[in-house]
């Protein structure tokens, strides 16, 4: 008896965000090209649990700012899918609208819309759909066997979140039988705390269908007729794919277990690096679920005698005869004597000189704080708003103090 053929799964990652709300750090990048654990890019996370559940088709689609991550992504070769037969393809949406939106997607599920002639022709049987945005560890494996074990057209990945996080998110609704009755996005008042973890597995007949109608309904009556595509207006999944599809067929949701947080703001990115430092964000401690990346050619870090670090990550290359408390240190940062690095992300090729104190702050690379130079407030032990950090951007020169809540652009000389 031959043994039954395995579904043919397409992943596609959704990397054409311009993140703005992350302010002077996606001024000249991709959100999933911002660093995560000091060695690591966002788009590693979701790029390695793809690879790690054995997705041999995996698709990136960029937009904005697209060259920020393609010298990273090395045609896929760190996963594993530099290959002749599916693998990685990098994959750039249509233009559909380019004097309204600036010739981006606007939304998620616009971004899927534009590249859905592509997706019929891939031969798939599902096809899984992630952010490229959050730290999360899921076998995808697990998912698609639910889903096709439940014929849904459509499961949902959710997680748990506070009612005041919920209000933020796409808030998922289910009947006592866990089928998805409605999704909400954004609501004043969320009626749940289950959201969507913006992971989605779909049949891939029902999602182009769902794409066909849901564009249909929301396609602006400019007397074009049925041939205009001027504009989508599909925004975000929840706001008119997910209906759609739910007003069609069976769509379920999977709970996901362990941690998730995307990287929205500024307060979730470093939220996420306080986390890492506690132990709470275990993604990158297990060896047979490695987060690849393209590797360092750096030494080791190195500690110097006087030096103070507690509770922190350190990455290669970096030399530290200061204190560092509660941080994470990107590659080649430096800490000089005196200096007390306290609550941050430090990104690569920084320099704190003597005597300078960065507290609750983030910088970007190659930023160079002076000597004696504060830069924001400690707000170490309780939670830091997105007005309670600094955000310095890279390439710049901190010669004077930055108060909490500052965005110093990129290329600054703060004098």
């Amino acid at each position: 008896m031959p043994l039954p053929r395995a579904p043919k799964v397409l992943a596609i990652v959704q990397a054409g965000g311009k993140g703005s709300r992350m302010g002077a750090l996606t001024a000249d990048r991709a959100k999933p090209a911002l660093p995560f654990g000091g060695t690591h890019q966002l788009i590693d996370i979701t790029l390695s649990n793809a690879a790690n559940s054995g997705i041999g088709s995996v698709w990136v689609s960029v937009q904005y700012q697209a060259g920020s991550l393609d010298e990273h992504l090395q045609h896929g070769r760190p996963w594993d899918l530099d290959r002749n037969v599916g693998g990685f393809r990098r994959v750039v949406p249509d233009e559909v609208d380019a004097v309204r939106t600036g010739g981006f997607a606007a939304g998620n599920a616009d971004d899927l819309y534009r590249i859905r002639r592509e997706i019929e022709r891939e031969d798939a049987d599902v096809v899984v759909v992630l952010s490229a945005d959050q730290i999360f560890a899921l076998d995808l494996r697990d998912v698609v066997a639910a889903h096709l074990e439940t014929g849904a057209a459509c499961t949902i990945v959710t997680t748990q979140v506070s009612r005041s996080q919920a209000s933020d998110k796409a808030v998922v609704i289910t009947d006592a039988t866990g089928k998805v009755t409605r999704v909400e996005e954004k609501p004043e008042n969320p009626e749940s705390t289950t959201i969507s973890a913006e992971i989605f597995v779909y049949e891939k007949d029902a999602l182009l269908l769902g794409l066909d109608k849901a564009e249909k309904a929301t396609r602006p009556d400019d007397g074009k007729g049925d041939d205009a595509v001027d504009e989508t207006g599909l925004g975000d999944f929840a706001e008119h794919l997910l209906p759609q599809i739910i007003a069609d067929g069976l769509v379920r949701t999977y709970p996901l277990e362990g941690y998730w947080k995307d990287m929205g703001r500024p307060e979730l990115y470093l939220a996420a690096h306080r986390d890492l430092v506690r132990g709470v964000v275990r993604v990158f401690d297990d060896v047979d679920w490695p987060m690849r990346t393209l590797a360092t050619n750096r030494g080791a870090a190195r500690v110097r005698a006087g030096a103070v670090v507690e509770e922190s990550v350190i990455s290669p290359g970096c030399d530290i005869a200061g204190t560092v408390r509660g941080s994470t240190l990107g590659p080649g940062v430096v800490v000089r004597e005196g200096a007390v690095v306290e609550d941050s992300v430090i990104f690569d090729a920084c320099v704190i000189e003597r005597e300078a104190v960065v507290s609750t702050s983030i910088l970007d690379a190659n930023v160079a704080v002076r000597a004696g130079v504060r830069v924001g407030t400690s707000s170490a032990g309780k939670r830091a708003h997105d007005d309670a950090i600094a955000v310095v951007g890279h390439d710049s020169v901190v010669r004077s103090d930055v108060v909490a809540g500052s965005q110093i652009d990129p290329g600054s000389t703060v004098a």
